[in-house]
């Protein structure tokens, strides 16, 4: 209760100095506001919004029962979660940060999960969206679309690693899941999987039109919440900025950067995402005498894997009634972002993604609701493809462990 106390006294000494450095930049404040409400409408809103009213509807309809009931034989032994976390990893990595953490909250709600596989869960579903890496940071930021894969690979790939990782984490309690739709073990799994998703939907019991309402309405909730979040960290970062704060950060950052012999002006890409996601991925891609594309790409691919605080925030509020330690979600984030940056750095000569030629700049419009409309088919093939390989890292698990036995033996 101490260590809380303090944490809180900190939060609260440093939100009084953001506020007293508002006040003494009151019009830099405003534009920065103004950047990030356009941040939020025009990248945030067109990605996001959709989801979480078609997250709200497929709990209703007990979907997600009838995938967890499905995914529950090889999620278990894969990430040591329920089966719906298959659900929530395909919806997380589809639809982008933080809809993972608002369907983990979900679950909690409905005692599916316990504390443990929350934090597992919310560890490594917290990813961005095809369409933001895609529309926005491959075409947009860099002008170069054969980015795309390199950093899909590096940034999803980086996800399902930390959540392999994260199955060590925490001890092995019964969870909701396993009582509730556990026992039975009777018949077909596709006969069970649809008598859980008619249990779920007969439990639910709200109408068609009730279930849309409330879906719309929990939507906008949600998506006002993140946009507050992203203008409050636009804000911080530019006054802070003024005030000195950041040009320390980024000299610091400079110096552990040139160990790696990566070039000082990416620091900035650095501590910009530390604060926001799109601020960073912006700034990596931001070209300067002598930059090198694989080291700015590596960069990016960190950016959108840390997530920067402003989702941390918006992750941690959508569970802040869920004993969930930000402790996890941190490390995992710190852990996700260097596995893809490594992951960028070992794929770059194999995709050779600086042989394609790059964009002219402003060849693609930046604005999320024109990569929404041109991109939004990417975001369901990783849903599909997700909910698919799932059977088959389960295979190659099931293998390597057989083999592992076999040697020991």
């Amino acid at each position: 209760m101490v260590f809380r106390s303090r944490g809180e006294i900190s939060l609260a000494v440093a939100a009084a100095a953001v506020a007293l450095l508002i006040i003494a930049f009151p019009e830099d404040s405003f534009k920065a506001g103004l950047q990030g409400v356009g941040i939020w409408w025009d990248v945030l809103f067109p990605a996001l919004f959709p989801f979480f009213v078609l997250s709200e509807l497929m709990l209703g309809f007990g979907i997600v029962h009838f995938f967890g009931t499905l995914l529950d034989p090889m999620m278990r032994p894969l990430f040591r979660v329920p089966g719906p976390g298959g659900f929530v990893l395909a919806m997380g990595l589809a639809s982008g940060y933080p809809v993972g953490a608002r369907l983990t909250s979900q679950l909690w709600d409905a005692g599916l999960v316990n504390r443990e596989e929350s934090e597992r869960l919310a560890s490594f579903t917290t990813t961005s969206d095809p369409i933001f890496l895609i529309g926005a940071v491959s075409v947009g930021f860099f002008h170069n679309a054969a980015l795309a894969p390199v950093l899909a690979i590096a940034h999803y790939g980086g996800a399902v690693a930390v959540g392999l990782l994260m199955r060590y984490w925490g001890g092995r309690t019964a969870s909701g899941w396993e009582l509730v739709y556990g026992g039975g073990n009777s018949g077909s799994i596709w006969r069970r999987a649809f008598e859980a998703m008619h249990r779920a939907r007969v439990n639910d019991g709200r109408p068609v039109g009730t279930l849309l309402r409330e879906g719309i309405q929990s939507g906008l909730r949600l998506i006002i919440v993140v946009g507050g979040l992203v203008v409050f960290f636009s804000v911080a970062l530019k006054v802070l900025s003024l005030a000195g704060v950041i040009g320390i950060l980024q000299s610091f950052v400079s110096w552990a950067l040139s160990v790696f012999g990566i070039a000082a002006p990416l620091s900035a890409a650095i501590v910009n995402g530390f604060f926001e996601v799109t601020l960073g991925a912006r700034s990596a891609g931001t070209p300067f005498p002598g930059a090198d594309l694989r080291a700015q790409s590596a960069v990016a691919a960190f950016v959108l894997s840390w997530a920067g605080l402003s989702v941390h925030a918006q992750s941690m509020s959508l569970m802040h009634h869920m004993p969930v330690r930000y402790s996890s979600f941190f490390l995992a984030r710190l852990v996700h972002a260097f596995i893809s940056a490594f992951i960028v750095y070992f794929v770059w000569d194999w995709l050779s993604p600086a042989a394609s030629a790059w964009l002219p700049v402003g060849a693609a419009p930046v604005s999320g609701w024109d990569a929404f409309r041109a991109f939004a088919p990417y975001s369901i093939a990783i849903f599909a493809g997700v909910l698919s390989s799932i059977p088959v890292l389960y295979l190659f698990y099931a293998v390597l462990r057989w083999l592992l036995r076999a040697l020991i033996r």
